[in-house]
């Protein structure tokens, strides 16, 4: 009886768990939403100053905010998971049904993220009280930052989380054994962990850099792009903690470096210098 051999399937590069023709509807949902979410991003920051502190937002307005910028700046890094889960791993049906559950997915991921945005309130919250009783702290909390952000892309924590967030695929098989109570969020939620694991560092260098900048938010979000997908993303790590590094050694002494904290100019300079104009 001749033998059949079966072709092995080939093998996946990081950060890509299926074939393309199976991550295109479902990328197209995902960079849907992160599109929409730059927009309203966008939008928001024309409107808003670079300022130390909360930017004078309560909690909850400072949490939806948060929530739309994690969704333009995480979800195209994040589609590849969220896809292989719900197409490969879970084998859910096709059509609208997929859809909802890859929703499912991002909400719960988004979730995690959420839970990082109370943190990020409150260290933005002493922060800003900080620079306002002396505006000088600004370049010493800057350079600590920065020094943070650059000592999180050497570390363990950073390794381990960038190592499940480029193949994910033992965790998402672990995962299948979740109960199917609100599965798809739990899944969602535990990778989010990860990624909050994995990006928390280069997120807090918006302080410095300042929240709603858009350019240094475009530039952390093609960062995380890169460590995840790009199959040399391990390199672009340890780049960018050199990088993170040297501007920490140089923030107490470039007032450019800074823009998210310094303090706007009172209300009656502003109106001022609106009249000069």
């Amino acid at each position: 009886m001749p033998h059949v051999h079966l072709a092995a399937p080939a093998p996946t590069r990081p950060g890509v768990l299926l074939p393309r023709r199976d991550l295109a509807v479902g990328w197209t949902l995902v960079v849907l939403i992160a599109v929409l979410a730059w927009v309203l991003t966008i939008g928001q920051a024309r409107h808003m100053g670079m300022e130390p502190g909360t930017m004078g937002l309560a909690l909850p307005l400072f949490l939806l905010l948060w929530v739309v910028m994690m969704a333009a700046m995480m979800l195209p890094s994040v589609a590849p998971v969220a896809i292989t889960w719900v197409r490969g791993i879970s084998r859910r049906s096709a059509g609208p049904a997929r859809a909802l559950h890859v929703a499912e997915f991002v909400s719960g991921y988004l979730l995690a993220w959420t839970g990082f945005g109370l943190l990020a309130y409150g260290a933005l919250a002493m922060t800003g009280r900080l620079v306002e009783g002396n505006p000088d702290a600004g370049r010493w909390i800057g350079a600590g930052a920065f020094l943070l952000a650059g000592l999180h892309q050497f570390g363990p924590l950073k390794r381990v989380c960038l190592r499940h967030c480029r193949n994910p695929m033992f965790q998402l098989l672990r995962y299948s054994r979740f109960r199917p109570w609100a599965k798809d969020l739990r899944v969602g939620a535990h990778h989010g962990l990860y990624c909050v694991g994995c990006c928390w560092g280069l997120m807090i260098v918006l302080i410095p850099l300042g929240v709603m900048n858009v350019a240094a938010m475009a530039a952390v979000a093609a960062v995380i792009f890169l460590e995840k997908l790009w199959r040399r993303g391990p390199w672009l790590t340890w780049a960018v903690g050199i990088a993170f590094l040297v501007l920490a050694a140089l923030a107490p002494f470039q007032d450019w470096l800074l823009p998210g904290l310094e303090n706007a100019p009172p209300m009656e300079e502003m109106h001022q210098m609106t009249g000069l104009l």
